[in-house]
């Protein structure tokens, strides 16, 4: 188990072993589900060039790209 410290904006570091065995990289998207026991970090499923996806899905992209851009301004 590791431990990891809140840094300012809610940043937290993924540990690198963490990260090379789930190979996330910089601009990997995790999903951040809460649940009873805490919260889960899990990374998006990838959508590739090319990739015909549904309305929801595609919106659901959007949206969260939005929220992301809204924070760092």
């Amino acid at each position: 188990m590791y431990k990891v410290r809140v840094k300012h904006k809610g940043q937290v570091t993924v540990p690198a072993r963490i990260r090379k065995k789930l190979n996330m990289n910089e601009g990997t998207i995790l999903e951040v589900e809460e649940r009873p026991e805490g919260v889960l970090l899990k990374p998006m499923s990838e959508i590739k060039a090319g990739r015909v996806v549904g309305r929801k899905e595609y919106e659901q992209v959007i949206g969260e790209l939005d929220k992301l851009r809204s924070e760092w301004r």
